[in-house]
């Protein structure tokens, strides 16, 4: 038993750490790139003046840290900066987030500052 227990021990030791995923700058190529490749992505419609972006970051982070969510493309818009993009994915507002599998957008929201609920929405390109 205890030789059991030694194993486990040292294999959680000696496995490779998941490296966490960069949240990207969006980039009309990149989210192209990606939906290419049939990914999950997540794209984050930012402002840093916003309260309720302010609110949703910490979860985004966690997400993008969380090996449960390895697999998804994270990539945050600049609502002030990024004009023609936002218009090209029909974003009206900051703090809006939206999700896709592959090319096809199965998510949208605005607002939501709730962690479990901005998880849950990240996981719907797993689904």
């Amino acid at each position: 038993m205890l030789k059991s227990i030694l194993a486990v021990a040292l294999l959680a030791l000696t496995a490779a750490p998941v490296a966490a995923k960069p949240i990207l700058p969006f980039s009309t190529p990149a989210l192209r790139a990606a939906q290419a490749k049939g990914d999950a992505i997540l794209v984050d419609v930012f402002a840093p003046w916003c309260p309720t972006c302010r609110a949703q970051a910490p979860t985004i982070d966690a997400i993008a840290a969380s090996p449960a969510y390895a697999k998804l493309t994270i990539l945050r818009l600049d609502f002030d900066r990024q004009v023609a993009e936002k218009k090209a994915l029909g974003v009206n507002q900051q703090s809006t987030l939206i999700v896709f599998k592959g090319g096809k957008e199965v998510g949208r929201t605005l607002g939501v500052t709730q962690p479990d609920q901005i998880r849950a929405f990240a996981a719907l390109p797993f689904k």
